[in-house]
């Protein structure tokens, strides 16, 4: 089965919040025909459209294919959360890779804050972006060591960003909540993600790339020029951007081996009113420190949108409502009735160690995939990084891809029976509070 059809419909994106909030752009026309041109984009999420929207800035002939809307997987679906650093944390990377790379890499995720606050600014994409995302904790164990991380980074890489918050801090921001403290990071931001990523499909095509929806790739022929091939067309290119996440389906084997798709899911509530203070006193977002990440923020309506709960096969449940309705009754107990008016489900990718894959893999073909639910920030840079690349400007580039990538264990068949056993054990923890 193929996870761009498993759960939705061709074209159309799901009934989502987001969408019930946002306009979408005009239909882009399929590919019809043999085209040819610089660059060729496969996906268009936010890896996609922002590579596309900096190689046409450039100059370069783009032609982007989506199977889909723009926008229309993890990009238009997921938590809008905006986070600082990267998805591994510093302390982990210095060990995995060396304190200088470890610096470069804390550099290269406040480039990609930077850069998606200036693309919103430049375009004037209308997506409520807002300062602020809290980490919290459940224990005073957990609220320590978010302390402690608080600490390690204005020490070894002066970021001042983040306020400590005890106990009855957690109480006045979060107070209908049963977490027990953590950090507030001021440099971090929370937007509306669909109307960013259909702000950026509207950049990138009056920069000159050209959109194709509804224009699934079927097959890739690599050489000297690569051809592209979609069912009513193709697209002969010097260069192609694998731009697919948890959608790559059987493209290309060594980024399926090292990206595994997941399925995730968010609910929206009624509005709320003036029972939206009980939610959140300040109008930041929330992830917590489970291994499978509740995380949540109030929208501009007011509504509590709550994504939790995770998934390893190909459907998504019957009930996603009810999927989410579990966590969010644990940290709002008050909340256990609230109508819910929206519930979706979402493909994202992991990989292995929660660090995104850029990879060559030919002298032409460039990959960058597996964001591991940080990709508002780390998506959108890594289109830049790979535009960057191909017009031979490839420090950043090949910074990310230095990270090392393990494959999943079994390759592709086996690893997602190995993954749902592996959160099981901790999802049991998460529940144990172990």
């Amino acid at each position: 089965m193929n996870l761009l059809h498993a759960n939705d419909r061709r074209g159309r994106y799901p009934k989502s919040w987001y969408r019930a909030s946002t306009e979408p752009l005009p239909p882009f026309s399929p590919l019809h025909g043999q085209v040819s041109c610089d660059v060729c984009v496969v996906g268009g999420g936010y890896t996609g459209l922002s590579a596309a929207l900096h190689l046409a800035e450039r100059g370069y002939s783009v032609r982007l294919l989506e199977a889909h809307r723009v926008g229309f997987g993890a990009s238009g679906r997921n938590g809008g959360q905006l986070g600082s650093g990267q998805r591994m944390g510093q302390e982990g990377l210095e060990k995995l890779v060396g304190q200088d790379d470890a610096a470069k890499l804390w550099q290269l995720a406040e480039d990609s804050k930077t850069l998606v606050k200036s693309l919103i600014e430049r375009h004037r994409i209308d997506c409520h972006l807002k300062p602020g995302v809290a980490h919290l904790g459940f224990t005073e164990k957990e609220t320590r060591e978010l302390h402690e991380e608080a600490a390690h980074l204005e020490q070894r890489y002066g970021y001042k960003e983040l306020e400590l918050l005890d106990e009855a801090a957690t109480r006045k921001l979060a107070p209908g909540s049963i977490y027990h403290g953590g950090t507030l990071d001021m440099g971090a931001a929370h937007l509306h993600p669909l109307a960013y990523a259909i702000g950026l499909a509207g950049a990138a095509a009056r920069a000159g790339a050209i959109i194709h929806e509804t224009s699934e790739v079927r097959r890739i022929e690599h050489g000297p020029h690569v051809l592209v091939h979609t069912s009513e067309g193709s697209v002969r290119c010097d260069h192609l951007v694998l731009a697919c996440n948890g959608y790559l389906g059987g493209l290309d084997k060594r980024v399926a081996a090292r990206v595994m798709p997941i399925n995730n899911f968010i609910a929206a509530t009624e509005p709320l009113g003036e029972e939206a203070a009980r939610v959140l006193s300040r109008d930041v977002a929330v992830a917590d420190t489970k291994f499978v990440v509740n995380y949540f923020r109030l929208s501009h309506d007011k509504r509590l949108l709550f994504g939790g709960g995770e998934s390893y096969g190909y459907r998504f449940p019957r009930d996603i409502a009810d999927k989410v309705r579990g966590p969010m009754a644990e940290i709002y107990p008050h909340l256990a009735d609230v109508k819910i008016d929206y519930a979706w489900g979402g493909t994202l990718a992991i990989t292995m160690r929660r660090m995104p894959w850029l990879a060559r893999l030919a002298p032409n073909v460039l990959s960058a995939s597996g964001y591991s639910g940080h990709g508002v920030g780390t998506a959108t840079h890594a289109g830049q990084l790979m535009a960057q690349a191909i017009a031979g400007e490839a420090e950043g580039f090949n910074t990310m891809a230095r990270v090392p990538a393990l494959p999943f264990p079994g390759g592709r068949l086996a690893r997602s029976p190995l993954l749902v056993l592996a959160m099981t054990w901790f999802s049991l923890r998460d529940r144990l509070g172990v």
